[in-house]
């Protein structure tokens, strides 16, 4: 903390920012209607291209199916996506339904990375999403 030259209150102090901030990166995996295994593939590119570009996480769109009961995209890219925690290659996986304040993990994540709170789909209970900490 430093204080702010020429301020009015002499004794104020602003916090210096160590880091950038970190940012989401969103990838639309619904788009063109594709199968379960192109969507996969995708997915898999996807997060391999956002960590090289420094990314923090990745926001995935997958869906969660068009009568709204759930989706073999959704189902079969979150059972990747565990275990892709599992094996470490990915640190945290947040569905949708869990990116919320009230989530452990969550609130986790936003304490370490406050800036996500801006998120549109936090506390939305969106399950056609999934937050992929990288």
């Amino acid at each position: 903390m430093t204080a702010i030259p020429g301020h009015p209150y002499s004794d104020t102090i602003s916090p210096i920012v160590s880091r950038k901030p970190a940012l989401i990166k969103v990838v639309n995996l619904e788009e063109g209607m594709p199968t379960v295994e192109q969507a996969r593939l995708r997915m898999e590119h996807e997060l391999h291209v956002a960590r090289k570009q420094g990314y923090a996480a990745v926001k995935l769109i997958h869906g969660y199916g068009s009568s709204g009961v759930g989706g073999a995209l959704r189902d079969e890219l979150q059972k990747q996506l565990r275990l892709a925690v599992r094996n470490g290659a990915i640190h945290a996986l947040i569905p949708g339904e869990d990116w919320r304040i009230s989530d452990e993990t969550t609130w986790a994540l936003l304490k370490r990375f406050p800036e996500w709170k801006q998120d549109l789909d936090l506390g939305r209970n969106n399950e056609g999403i999934s937050i992929v900490v990288l």
